[in-house]
């Protein structure tokens, strides 16, 4: 299932744009009591298609968000795994390919990644790279630290600091690392090349069908002028590994997520 619903992505525009429910139904033409309705998930496409020029949202994206969920993703180097935060999950995702294996992010309790990781009986790690530090993502650092692993991140306590453009070869891979801030700032986005097909790990910049929510409205600007930026040039086979909810790819996000 996704990550976010349609009520958190038109939430999570509305204080983006610093905006009220009232300000938008009356910008699209629409009763408030019909937005109030459809924030609170009671969906209809047609409001759906109204409201989102309104919020600066994709209205066909929008329209078709109740029951979009991306195609699985064929590739047996990637490993999702999905581990528990407070009530809710948070993604690691694991990469083993012949020559190595790299992990991006580590959980929130401070040793579910190490147990999911034994649990799938995978090799010593060669790399760990963490792309922010919010609590769900760094959490279980400390264990791996003291297994020997010392990750990659920008502003990282205990890690190797890495900036983006900054590149990492890691056997037959190549780690490139790319600004997602707006969110969580810093952020780091990872290129991976070397793989079938081009991969981002983006944190909690983009998930499937939504973003990651933002403090102020200059914050959402500036993650959507990012998002811009990195995702702008990639191709629509580009592989998405978020930090919540499932993998996807770039062309189906272009098609159905309404940020984009």
């Amino acid at each position: 299932m996704l990550e976010d619903d349609f009520t958190y992505v038109i939430r999570k525009a509305f204080k983006g744009l610093a905006l009220a429910p009232g300000e938008a139904a009356l910008r699209a033409g629409l009763p408030e009591s019909e937005v109030m309705s459809f924030s609170r998930g009671n969906f209809s496409q047609e409001t759906a298609r109204r409201l989102a020029p309104v919020l600066g949202l994709n209205p066909e994206a929008l329209a078709k968000h109740d029951h979009y969920l991306p195609k699985p993703i064929n590739m047996p180097e990637i490993h999702r795994l999905d581990l528990p935060f407070r009530e809710e999950r948070v993604n690691a995702w694991l990469v083993r390919t012949n020559d190595q294996t790299i992990l991006f992010d580590t959980g929130y309790e401070p040793e579910s990644c190490v147990w999911a990781l034994d649990s799938i009986s995978a090799p010593v790690l060669d790399q760990i790279f963490i792309t922010h530090g919010h609590r769900d993502h760094i959490g279980g650092i400390q264990s791996f630290i003291k297994r020997g692993n010392i990750p990659y991140g920008s502003k990282i306590d205990g890690s190797w600091p890495m900036s983006p453009g900054e590149s990492i070869r890691c056997g037959s891979l190549v780690i490139r690392a790319c600004d997602l801030s707006g969110h969580f700032t810093p952020t780091l986005g990872f290129h991976i090349v070397g793989l079938a097909s081009p991969v981002l790990v983006t944190g909690d910049a983009l998930f499937a069908g939504s973003m990651g929510g933002c403090e102020t409205p200059a914050l959402y600007q500036h993650a959507l002028h990012r998002l811009h930026e990195v995702l702008s040039p990639l191709p629509d086979e580009t592989v998405l590994l978020p930090g919540h909810g499932p993998a996807t790819t770039l062309g189906e996000e272009r098609k159905s997520n309404p940020f984009l």
